[in-house]
């Protein structure tokens, strides 16, 4: 068997085989954090962006992704989510905003992914609302900040 579990002994790529893993509760939360400028900033926060209200059509954008991330990264097992939610974090004076995703499932493997891509997704919605004001936005930091469950035990970043 493969060292690389992507790979069968052929170098033929494949999809993890999770059929004898337990199913068990796993939860994951990711962050990352979009730097803007002022301007900027002011025209999010008081509302302004002639595109809309780009917090909430970010927000539903990143929990809409966490359910399509298979369809985005190769050889990720479809989940059933039980729960995604994308928050922000504003930070005026320092003009930035993070986003928080938070995912769960009952299944046999990790939502990870499916978090990372919830940030991922929210931080690339602001962008894409916003590049007309202005486009030196820049995204950073996007980090598992936690999981439990599964073979492999907890983390926390």
């Amino acid at each position: 068997m493969s060292d690389f579990t992507h790979f069968d002994e052929l170098g033929n790529a494949r999809m993890v085989d999770v059929s004898d893993k337990p199913v068990t509760k796993r939860t994951a939360k990711a962050k990352g954090t979009m730097t803007v400028s002022r301007e900027l900033m002011d025209a999010i926060v008081s509302k302004s962006v002639k595109k809309g209200d780009v917090l909430t059509v970010a927000q539903v954008a990143g929990i809409m992704s966490t359910r399509k991330t298979a369809d985005l990264i190769p050889m990720c097992h479809p989940l059933g989510l039980s729960y995604a939610t994308v928050t922000f974090e504003v930070d005026e004076e320092a003009c930035t905003i993070t986003a928080i995703c938070d995912a769960t499932t009952e299944g046999k493997t990790g939502v990870e992914m499916e978090a990372l891509t919830g940030v991922s997704v929210a931080l690339l919605t602001i962008y894409d609302m916003c590049k007309s004001v202005d486009r030196r936005m820049v995204m950073s930091d996007i980090h598992l900040v936690e999981k439990t469950g599964g073979k492999s035990g907890d983390f926390v970043f």
